[in-house]
């Protein structure tokens, strides 16, 4: 009788934790989607920001561009700095190699 009993409730117990390891999903194309559905559904679109390029040369007229304490011209576009070539008269944006350079010199000096 013990023996029946026991087999009864290993049975019941197998049984039981096999069904509840099953998932049951129901299908979707039942269901119309709502608002708040779509609303989760569209992608965020990050605009790019617009790069603008730096000329490396410009020109300028003399009268608009303002005079360093040393002599030397110099225009600010842009947040940049450029600065007069005493050869050709454009203005160059600013780098090292203008400190050795003659041409970027002030004329009194």
């Amino acid at each position: 009788m013990y023996k029946i009993c026991l087999l009864i409730t290993a049975f019941l117990s197998i049984i039981t934790i096999n069904g509840c390891s099953k998932k049951n999903h129901p299908s979707a194309s039942n269901t119309k989607p709502s608002a708040a559905d779509s609303i989760a559904a569209t992608k965020i679109v990050k605009k790019r920001p617009v790069v603008t390029t730096v000329p490396k040369v410009i020109t300028v007229n003399d009268k608009v561009a303002k005079r360093s304490v040393d002599g030397r011209y110099y225009y600010d576009l842009n947040g940049r700095r450029y600065w007069r070539n005493n050869k050709d008269g454009k203005y160059y944006l600013f780098n090292r190699s203008m400190f050795d350079d003659e041409a970027f010199k002030a004329k009194g000096n």
